[in-house]
C-alpha cells in the first residue's frame, strides 16, 4: 500500500501540473477590438486571433468587436476611454492608425495605450478592373502624368499605408503627390466594389486582401510594393518596371492604458504563444501575411520611430500640416 504522505505529495504534483500548464488558457476570455468595419485588414487580423488563440488553448474565449469610424481614431478613443485598467481587452492596429491619428488631430494617441507586438507585414499591390486599359504600372503612371485629377484611387482611410502609398506613388514618378484623387474606404468590401463596379481608376490595398480577385481574373494588378518578386506571385514589383515605390503594411496589437505589469505580462506571453503556435502559422500561410512577431521595448522603440516617419511623410505630401 502507498504511504498516506506518497499518496498526498502524488496529489499535489497532479494538482499543480494540472492548473499550471493550462491556467492561462482557463483564465484568459479576452475581448479584441478591430477598430474597423468588418471585411478590411484589421477585422481579419483580430478574427485570425480569435481562431488561433483559442485554437492553440492560449485562450478559452476570445470576442472580437467592430468600431469603424476615421481610420481607428474612434476606436481608439472608445478603447482608451472604455477599457482603461482592463487586462482582458486587445485592439488590433497598425500603419493606418499612426497616420489617422495625426491627420485626425486626435486627442487620443498611440501614447496613451500599452505596445504588446507587431505581429504580420504585408505587401501592398494597385489593381485595376479586369477590362482597365492601363496593362502596367509605367501606363497608370502615364495617365497620372497627363491628368492626375482623372485618376482616382480607392483605397483604406484617409491617411493609411494605401494613401500614403498613393501620394508616394505620384511623388515617385514626378506628378505632384498633394493633388492625388484619393478615395478613402471604411472596409475593403466597399472599396473592392468601387473597383469591380468601374467607379475608380485603381485599387491600393494588401495583396491578400485583393488575391482571389486577381487570381479569378477579375482584377488585374499592376505592382506589388516589395524589394523582390514574392516567390509564387506572378506579379511584377514597381521596382522592376521603373518605379522605386517600396512599402510594407504592418499590423500590431495593443492593450489598454493603465494595466498593471503583471497584466502586461500576461498578455504579452498569450500573444507570443499565439504567433508561435501551428494555428497561427497556418493563418499566415493561408492569408498571405509575413510573421512580422516584434514584441516588448523593441515593438515600443519601433512604434516611436514608424510614428515620426509616418507624419514626416504626411507633412512632404500635404497631408497634415508642418
Amino acid at each position: 500500500m502507498i504511504p498516506f504522505h506518497t499518496r498526498l505529495l502524488g496529489a499535489a504534483v497532479a494538482l499543480t501540473l494540472a492548473t499550471a500548464v493550462p491556467a492561462l488558457a482557463q483564465q484568459l476570455e479576452l475581448k479584441v477590438m478591430a477598430p474597423a468595419a468588418p471585411g478590411g485588414g484589421w477585422d481579419q487580423t483580430a478574427r485570425a486571433m480569435q481562431q488561433a488563440l483559442v485554437a492553440a488553448g492560449v485562450a478559452r474565449s476570445v470576442q472580437v468587436t467592430n468600431v469603424a469610424g476615421a481610420g481607428g481614431s474612434v476606436g481608439i478613443a472608445q478603447f482608451v476611454n472604455g477599457a482603461k485598467g482592463d487586462g482582458n481587452q486587445l485592439m488590433v492596429n497598425g500603419f493606418v492608425m499612426v497616420g489617422a491619428l495625426a491627420m485626425n488631430k486626435s486627442p487620443v494617441t498611440l501614447d496613451q495605450v500599452t505596445p504588446i507586438a507587431r505581429l504580420t507585414e504585408e505587401i501592398q499591390v494597385i489593381v485595376v478592373p479586369a477590362n482597365s486599359p492601363l496593362k502596367t504600372a509605367q501606363d497608370l503612371a502615364a495617365a497620372v502624368k497627363a491628368d492626375i485629377a482623372k485618376v482616382t484611387f480607392a483605397g483604406g482611410s484617409a491617411g493609411g499605408v494605401d494613401h500614403i502609398m498613393a501620394a508616394l506613388f505620384a511623388g515617385t514618378i514626378g506628378a505632384d503627390a498633394k493633388k492625388i484623387n484619393y478615395i478613402p474606404f471604411s472596409g475593403g468590401g466597399e472599396s473592392l466594389a468601387a473597383i469591380l463596379g468601374g467607379k475608380v481608376t485603381a485599387g491600393i490595398s494588401g495583396l491578400s486582401e485583393y488575391d482571389g480577385q486577381i487570381k479569378s481574373g477579375k482584377l488585374r494588378a499592376l505592382g506589388v510594393t516589395s524589394e523582390k518578386r514574392i516567390p509564387g506571385v506572378d506579379i511584377p514589383t514597381f521596382k522592376e518596371q521603373g518605379i522605386d515605390l517600396v512599402l510594407a503594411n504592418w499590423r500590431s496589437v495593443m492593450a489598454p492604458p493603465g494595466i498593471t505589469p503583471e497584466q502586461k505580462k500576461t498578455l504579452s506571453d498569450a500573444v507570443e504563444k499565439m504567433v508561435k503556435s501551428d494555428a497561427w502559422k497556418a493563418i499566415l500561410k493561408q492569408k498571405g501575411w509575413d510573421d512580422a512577431w516584434l514584441g516588448g521595448d523593441a515593438f515600443a522603440d519601433f512604434l516611436k520611430k514608424e510614428t515620426v516617419r509616418v507624419t514626416d511623410v504626411l507633412k512632404s505630401v500635404g497631408l497634415v500640416k508642418s
